[in-house]
């Protein structure tokens, strides 16, 4: 593995859904997120990791230094539990293990590394914050989330089948969004990096999973989604030379033609970088 990175880094992120739902919301019926004061949708922090770990775990296979630590059935406290039993943190004095079982788990898992954990949940692992943070993502325009109902010609047991007559219908609603083009920031921290051991290597696979993780995340629910750019802003510096927000806003992102025309696909934005020099900070387009 190569050392830590060296560098601070901001990013902006554009990914679009044509007839899917990007991010339901448990809580409104699988809905997809929206602002509901002015209408744009929403896509969690926590679903954009989502499919960055299921991209990392589909590459990588479980390899040792790139297990995921939240992962679907996983156990977190058997997983650091685990960390534990290892000997270079059973040999360790009673105060220094919970130390030496958070470097364990920042060293075999790529997650813990990039995005940070609480491990405090059983034997003490400790908490790391990781040099990795990402914003909500919020879509360029107003959603307009779409209900349809589906059926399927079959039905779950003999009494459905029995109240319906043989009919075997099973009815369903399905949401939509018919087209939405989201921008999410994200922040990557050198000094935090140096903490868990984040590498070149390691940042190196984070640009690939945003710019493939839809690509082996498609369903019917989700739609065709897809990363469309991916702008990348590189200091000369560990702390970092220019504020995010003075990067970001070199990145605009418009309507093309009519914008009284909702819009339904990528070419009906223009994407504008300011590519005047700023002397501190390079500005890398992934996509």
């Amino acid at each position: 593995m190569t050392t830590t990175i060296q560098n601070r880094y901001d990013f902006v992120l554009l990914f679009d859904v044509k007839d899917g739902n990007p991010n339901g919301d448990p809580d409104a019926g699988n809905m997809p997120r929206i602002d509901p004061e002015s209408g744009n949708g929403l896509v969690t922090d926590v679903c954009i990791k989502r499919k960055v770990r299921n991209y990392v775990q589909l590459v990588k296979n479980g390899h040792a230094d790139f297990d995921i630590f939240i992962k679907e059935k996983a156990i977190l406290n058997n997983l650091i539990d685990q960390a534990h039993e290892q000997e270079e943190v059973k040999n360790k004095e009673k105060g220094e293990k919970t130390e030496a079982a958070r470097q364990y788990m920042c060293k075999r898992f790529y997650d813990v590394r990039t995005f940070g954990a609480v491990m405090s949940t059983g034997k003490n692992a400790g908490q790391v914050r990781g040099p990795i943070q990402i914003t909500f993502s919020r879509s360029v325009d107003q959603i307009v989330p779409l209900e349809h109902s589906i059926t399927r010609m079959a039905v779950t047991t003999e009494a459905e089948a029995e109240k319906q007559s043989g009919d075997n219908r099973t009815m369903g609603r399905k949401f939509t969004v018919p087209y939405a083009l989201y921008r999410c920031h994200g922040f990557i921290s050198a000094p935090l990096a140096s903490q868990t051991g984040f590498s070149e290597d390691d940042l190196n696979l984070f640009w690939e999973s945003l710019v493939n993780m839809f690509e082996h995340d498609h369903s019917a629910a989700r739609g065709q989604m897809a990363t469309r750019k991916l702008i990348v802003f590189k200091h000369n510096s560990p702390m970092g030379n220019v504020p995010a927000h003075v990067l970001f806003d070199r990145v605009k992102v418009m309507r093309a033609g009519d914008a009284g025309i909702p819009a339904r696909d990528f070419s009906d934005y223009i994407v504008t970088i300011d590519q005047d020099p700023i002397g501190t900070v390079d500005i890398e387009l992934k996509v």
